[in-house]
Formats: C-alpha cells, structure tokens, sequence
C-alpha cells in the first residue's frame, strides 16, 4: 500500500478540525498595519504536547516558557504574536513573556503551566505591552471552532509570509477516525535545524506524549529540517504539537498495527507544510525540490540535498533560467560527505544534464522553457555510493528578497 493510500486529504481542513480545539486571533497594535497580530489555540482539555525549538544559542524568551510549561508533557493552550520576536530582550523581555503565559490563562479559564508562548517578528524590541494585555483581555470571544477562528489564527502569525500555511488529514487508528492538522508561518530567516519558525500541530489522537515527541522529532527531520530559503536559523523556531484524545481510539503506541498510518499522515501535514514555507520564501517565484539517492547513508544524502537547495549560486540560477550544472555538482562536492567524484548524475526535471560526472549534451531550448515556466523545478542527483536518500525543499534568489529584507525594520 502506497503512504497515499493511508490517509485523506481534508481539504479546507484548519487546526481546528479535529476534536476539541478553538482558535483566533485579532489586531492588537504590535504590527503598524490592520493585520492580526495576536492570536491563541485552545483545548477543551489538557492535552498531551511535546514541541521542538531552534538551535540557535540565542534563543528567545518564549522558548524559555513554553519549554518550562511543556515539562510535564501537557499544554492547553498557545498564546501567539507576530511582529516582535522578543528575542535579545534581557530580563524585561522574559517578564514580559511570563506575563503573556500568565493573561493568557487568566482570560481562558486554564492552568498557567498548560499555557505555551511564541513570538515572531523583529529581534531587540520590546513588546509594547498594553497592546499584548487589551489584546489578550479581547482574545476569548475570537474563538471558534470552524473556519472562521482557523482562518484568523493562521493570518495573526503571518510577518512576511505572503500566504498562510495550513494542511489538514484524516486516517483510521483502530477503526476509529483521527484528524491531525496544522498551521505554520515562515517565509524568511529560513533554515531550521529543528522546526520552522512557527509551526503548529493539532491532532485528537490518543497518544502518549513520549510517543507524540518522538514522532514529531522523526518527522521534523525529514520534512522541516529539510527546508531553507536563506541559511539563516531564526532565534524563535518552534514546533508544537497538542493531542486532545478526544477521538476517543484505543490508545496508539509504535506497537498499534495503525502506527506507521499515522506516522505517514502525520509526516505528509509536517511535508505540507515545510513545502509551503519553502515556496513562500521572501522574493521567491519557484520551489526547488532537490532529490538525492545512491549516497553512503541518509545522512550523507540530506547534507548533499540541503546544500545543493540552499546555495545562493543555484538559487539565483534558478531565477534566471540558467541550466548551469556546474553550480550543482559543485554544492554536492562541498556538502562536507563522501561522494565518488567520478560518478555523479545530474537531471533538471526529465532533462539529463550530466552523466559519470560528464557533461551530456542537451537542448538548452528545452531547459530554458522548463526553468522559465515550472513552479517546482526538481533536481536528481544521482550517485553510486550507497542506498542513502532524501529530498529537499527551497526557492530561487530574486531582487525581492534584497529588497524585503534591506528595510525589514522600517
């Protein structure tokens, strides 16, 4: 059976989908235009949680407090603002953080201790924080369980984002019908090494939380740490994912015969969604798919995949159309993993460009229409040292991107 044929595609799905759970969000003055800037999830029971967070050493003040929420493995609730990322704040920063967990419980009726805090948006700046109370004190009657609320949520977390990013799925756990659904935002500062910059998971499984992490650790690594716009690991990259077991299944462990269902439909709401940061990256006009097969080890591969995506070379040959397989296989030699340098094969969608690491002639006509006119250009690369493989996601280089992010600030 195909990993498509495990699970449905609920198109239009939200966050909200599945069993137990409401958002919203609204404008509360954080961003100088009208569009929402504060939004919030909720559970009507504590459910089981587990999140992933940057690497980046400077790490933001609302980690600290969700890591610190999330220590007995349940949540209730997330309190979201875009706009500032109070990051590199100091003390005040991470009072003011606490003090948004803290509100955010009041207004909603749950333990503080089920309250998750995330922020996005510009770095060094204070959060003006009678926009966040008033904010806050105006959040619980923007809640819903439909559409609506999952549309107003997946737009508060939006900063440079030119389209939210939501995907939703069905699949059978025991007979019984499980949704898991998220929403995330991400469009630059673009290379996670753990999650994207803000991502959100719900799904009305019941599950244990060790297995909930460990799925989510395990899909992270193959769909959102396989994603780059721009190699820069943002100080707020965060991933949480909430199980209301309110499905009502018998209870799914990595032993359940419907395990590797749900991982796969969990992994596909996971891929959906790094692909649409990818294709929303700042500037961008294409999705690049690099594919990477015969390397000594997954390992090896995912390296190779992530550099060859992720070099400004090939993204900005990318955008001018320019079937320049030099740029490619020169990423592949320095993604830092054993290749045989003298067997290498390089095509651009069905296109053969490069053959034993020789250049195959071929119709620059034909490469120049595809580049021109795909959305998602794909690169092979195919080597002879192994059965490692994996793929990965980014976009061109364009003069927007300079443009965007030469007066991000002002």
């Amino acid at each position: 059976m195909s990993e498509k044929q495990l699970y449905t595609i609920v198109e239009g799905g939200s966050i909200t989908a599945p069993k137990g759970f409401t958002s919203g969000g609204l404008h509360c003055g954080l961003k100088k235009t009208e569009r929402n800037d504060l939004a919030a999830i909720l559970c009507e029971v504590p459910a089981t949680a587990a999140a992933v967070y940057t690497t980046n050493v400077f790490q933001a003040a609302p980690l600290k407090v969700t890591r610190e929420s999330l220590a007995d493995g349940t949540l209730q609730a997330v309190i979201v603002n875009s706009g500032n990322a109070n990051a590199c704040t100091g003390d005040r920063g991470e009072a003011d953080a606490y003090e948004m967990r803290a509100a955010t419980a009041r207004q909603l009726g749950v333990n503080e201790l089920d309250v998750a805090v995330a922020s996005t948006g510009v770095i060094g700046e204070l959060l003006k924080m009678d926009c966040v109370r008033s904010g806050i004190a105006a959040l619980p009657e923007k809640l819903e369980g439909g559409a609506s609320g999952a549309e107003e949520f997946s737009q508060a977390i939006l900063t440079t984002d030119l389209v939210k990013k939501e995907s939703c799925v069905k699949v059978s756990v025991g007979g019984t019908e499980v949704i898991i659904a998220g929403a995330a935002k991400g469009s630059g500062m673009i290379h996670p090494n753990m999650a994207t910059m803000l991502g959100f998971m719900t799904t009305d499984v019941v599950i244990d939380g060790e297995d909930l992490l460990n799925l989510l650790r395990s899909a992270t690594n193959t769909t959102f740490n396989m994603i780059t716009v721009d190699g820069d690991t943002s100080t707020n990259d965060m991933l949480i994912a909430m199980a209301s077991g309110l499905a009502g299944n018998e209870k799914l462990t990595r032993l359940h015969p419907d395990w590797e269902a749900f991982a796969a439909a969990f992994t596909h709401v996971c891929r959906s969604l790094a692909m649409a940061i990818a294709r929303d990256g700042e500037g961008a006009t294409k999705l690049i798919e690099v594919q990477v097969s015969g390397a000594v080890h997954e390992d090896a591969a995912a390296a190779i995949a992530k550099t060859v995506v992720g070099s400004s070379l090939v993204k900005s040959a990318i955008f001018g159309a320019d079937a320049n397989w030099g740029r490619i296989i020169a990423a592949v030699g320095r993604a830092g993993v054993p290749v045989s340098p003298e067997r290498v094969d390089i095509q651009l969608g069905e296109i053969e460009v490069l053959r034993g690491s020789r250049p195959v002639a071929f119709d620059e006509e034909k490469a120049l229409h595809y580049l021109q006119k795909s959305d998602t250009v794909l690169i092979t690369v195919t080597l002879a040292d192994g059965s490692g493989s994996a793929t990965a996601w980014g976009c061109d280089l364009t003069y927007d991107y300079v443009r965007i992010n030469a007066a991000y600030r002002t």
